[in-house]
């Protein structure tokens, strides 16, 4: 059996994926952005490339059977063993400027060579605010050098999170493979101080963007409601990840997850939420264009994509 602390030290290195010998990097990924109208608001999934988790069916998802894994691929149209997982940004552009939701994995130059792409400006981003820590979230927040990869931007960030893995106590008490992901926020933030604002779920982080929490999959892990009259769009970073296996499966949770019981409970509300409320969503890990509408489906759901 894995217990918590377990899970909690494998959550944070798998946070790190871009690192992890297990999973293959750069993987090339199309189409490489998607525009999304939300009213007057445009967001635009920007992809940052993938990496291939060679066999989905061994650890990856900790309370199912490694034939169940492989029947809910199948039925997702993924033969599997293999799963490609890739790192899908989202840049909102607002009255104030561009608004990205991540930063992610700074990895390889994909993200903003796709942002160009899309026709926009790195150098326009006005704010990063963050879903949560790990690794391939805030990664992008450097360039190679380790100067600001966003030099003009303001950086928002879930307190909760914040809290967490800046504490020196949480990083003295962590097992030895959680504790490299301390010091990585703090050297990939440490460029921006003085222009970081820490916020709490309800908070409205730039015009039509609102914070919800969806902690579990980590601390102070929220999503992000875009809106602008009667349309909505979720950006929900890591609460779902790969539709195949935990929309289809709800109660399922990744070996990513560093509160398994809280996440699965956050899972189940958001898709109920989602498919109730007719809510268009994005994910972070997702196969592009990564977005879509949540429809019930048996005892789960799936995503369909927007026409």
């Amino acid at each position: 059996m894995i217990d918590r602390r377990t899970l909690l030290a494998a959550g944070s290195a798998a946070a790190l994926a871009p690192t992890l010998p297990a999973l293959a990097q750069g993987a090339a990924v199309t189409p490489p952005f998607h525009h999304v109208m939300v009213g007057g608001l445009r967001a635009t999934v920007v992809n940052d490339g993938a990496a291939t988790r060679p066999d989905a069916t061994q650890g990856f998802v900790v309370n199912a059977q490694p034939a169940q894994v492989a029947a809910a691929l199948q039925a997702g149209g993924t033969p599997g063993p293999a799963l490609v997982n890739p790192y899908n940004v989202t840049v909102v552009r607002t009255p104030r400027g561009l608004v990205l939701l991540d930063a992610g994995t700074g990895a390889t130059p994909a993200m903003q060579v796709n942002m160009r792409n899309a026709g926009l400006d790195p150098a326009e981003v006005v704010l990063v605010a963050h879903t949560h820590f790990h690794g391939d979230h805030i990664g992008g927040l450097l360039a190679a050098d380790g100067s600001p990869a966003f030099p003009n931007a303001q950086i928002a960030v879930p307190e909760v999170e914040w809290t967490f893995w800046m504490d020196p106590a949480e990083e003295a008490r962590a097992s030895e493979m959680r504790r490299p992901g301390f010091a990585n926020a703090r050297r990939r933030f440490a460029p921006y101080a003085g222009r970081i604002t820490r916020f709490a779920p309800g908070a409205q982080v730039a015009p039509g963007i609102t914070a919800v929490a969806t902690s579990g999959h980590s601390p102070g892990h929220v999503s992000y409601l875009v809106a602008d009259g009667d349309r909505q769009l979720m950006v929900i970073g890591d609460a779902i990840t790969t539709p195949a296996l935990f929309m289809a499966n709800p109660e399922w949770y990744p070996v990513f997850d560093m509160d398994p019981t809280q996440a699965v409970a956050t899972r189940k509300r958001l898709l109920d939420q989602l498919a109730t409320d007719r809510i268009a969503v994005v994910g972070y890990h997702f196969p592009m264009p990564a977005t879509g509408m949540v429809e019930r489906a048996g005892s789960g759901y799936r995503l369909v994509p927007l026409a």
